[in-house]
């Protein structure tokens, strides 16, 4: 199934409610250091409510780390600096998307590993800024999962 990593998240609820979408989803959560929270933080445990158990979390100390681990996977940078509308790409199941902090998105040491038309961006209204960060994820993984035939789910 889809792989959602977060570089350096800051806000406990939004990877909390995260959390709980992956294990919806059945979606594999990487969490990349460093974080602005503990994981025993609990705005964090709170929003992630009980869904902790079904939820597959992998932590990494840096982003070599991660991309050691994950680096020959198909990834997408999620962005307002995006090329391209998410809706407009073909998902496969195996897809890694990637999101920045919240307060300042991914930065251009990151995003240039990424080829810039896997620059994935959320349409919005001119002048805003960015969604938050748990909606950003939420769209753009049922949409992957939708034109996956919503596999092994209900």
């Amino acid at each position: 199934m889809f792989h959602l990593a977060l570089f350096q998240p800051e806000i406990p609820p939004n990877t909390g409610n995260i959390i709980r979408l992956c294990a919806n989803l059945g979606c594999a959560l990487h969490l990349i250091h460093p974080l602005g929270f503990a994981l025993d933080d609990r705005r964090l445990r709170r929003a992630g409510l009980d869904y902790w158990e079904w939820a597959r979390l992998q932590e990494y100390v840096s982003w070599e780390s991660f991309l050691l681990a994950h680096g020959g996977r198909r990834m997408f940078a999620c962005t307002t600096r995006g090329k391209q509308v998410y809706s407009d790409v073909r998902f496969r199941p195996d897809d890694l998307l990637l999101l920045g902090p919240e307060t300042r998105g991914l930065p251009a040491e990151i995003l240039s590993q990424v080829p810039d038309d896997r620059w994935l961006r959320i349409p919005m209204r001119p002048g805003n800024r960015s969604l938050n960060l748990s909606n950003a994820a939420a769209l753009i993984l049922y949409e992957a999962w939708r034109q996956n035939g919503f596999l092994g789910g209900s």
